[in-house]
């Protein structure tokens, strides 16, 4: 048998156009072709950190072209180990036969595909002449983001702030090549008012994005809270916003920024304008107006694994 070849995230690294990537989510959620059946999730204990680690497991299939299964542990103590809280790995294989094409490293591969679904969504969301981003959390998927963001629209400054400044600060530094400046905040409050672009992603149970500070014209855009006891925006935000989802599957189900204000009756499912297969298919409009304050909440799809395993596996 030939040797299975290991997609490491060094190679997803240095391979990935964000342009070409966000195209293939793109055709991807337009054709709806990708069946994905509900991820497992799972909550276990992890005795020695005193809070629950989880695991999930998210299957995809194209009938009779290719297939994968993504298993990932979420483990938000990790940090004092200096490791990254996801960690996991991604089976890509042949729809035809079973067998399997490659395994790739889930870390390089779940922050691509989500930055990139995340411009997808923006492509759709956020004003044309948005130029300036406001980074939420210094995570593995915050370089990702802010790259991905820069691909799609003109985005001239990026401030990011973290609840660790010296990381915020490393990734500025990281990034200053880039053809944006980018300056790394000790409060990211005044900024909420000043980015055409906010976005999110942590582990926060609390609200960090608050309406009261919003403006008309934004864009906000949530990748973090992936429980439905965490939340990354509050109510006002909610009521002010027009609010999209990646997939009502998950997006209704999962996240404490949507299940939470549908719970309280701040928000119902009927108001909630569309997901990727309804703006990728053209079947619903994105933004109407350059006043309007649009809200992105993803919590991440099988299908999105499967295209980006499969971008990647031709890239190999």
């Amino acid at each position: 048998m030939d040797q299975i070849p290991f997609i490491k995230n060094e190679f997803m690294e240095s391979h990935t156009d964000f342009n070409l990537l966000i195209k293939s989510l793109k055709d991807g959620f337009a054709e709806a072709s990708v069946e994905t059946p509900m991820r497992h999730h799972h909550d276990y204990k992890n005795p020695e950190e005193g809070i629950d680690s989880t695991l999930l497991l998210m299957p995809a299939w194209r009938a009779g072209n290719d297939m994968g299964v993504k298993i990932v542990t979420v483990n938000p103590n990790n940090g004092k180990y200096q490791l990254p809280a996801i960690q996991g790995t991604y089976l890509y294989m042949d729809g035809h036969k079973g067998t399997i094409r490659a395994i790739l490293d889930a870390k390089a591969l779940t922050a691509k595909r989500t930055a990139a679904t995340s411009a997808l969504a923006a492509s759709y969301l956020a004003r044309e002449d948005a130029s300036v981003l406001l980074m939420i959390g210094t995570g593995a998927l915050s370089r990702n983001l802010i790259k991905a963001h820069a691909s799609i629209r003109p985005i001239t400054k990026v401030y990011i702030w973290g609840r660790d400044y010296k990381k915020a600060q490393e990734i500025a530094l990281d990034l200053t090549p880039d053809p944006f400046d980018i300056i790394a905040v000790k409060d990211y409050i005044p900024y909420l008012g000043l980015a055409d672009i906010i976005s999110c992603a942590t582990l926060s149970k609390t609200p960090l994005v608050f309406g009261q500070h919003l403006l008309k014209g934004q864009h906000i855009d949530l990748v973090g809270a992936y429980k439905k006891d965490m939340r990354e925006a509050d109510d006002e935000a909610i009521m002010r916003s027009a609010i999209f989802l990646d997939t009502f599957q998950g997006g209704l189900k999962e996240s404490g920024d949507i299940v939470i204000p549908i719970q309280n009756g701040v928000l119902d499912k009927k108001d909630i304008k569309a997901d990727l297969f309804d703006l990728c298919s053209a079947a619903k409009k994105g933004r109407e107006s350059e006043k309007e304050i649009t809200f992105f909440k993803s919590v991440g799809h099988a299908s999105e694994d499967l295209i980006a395993a499969k971008y990647y596996f031709e890239q190999w």
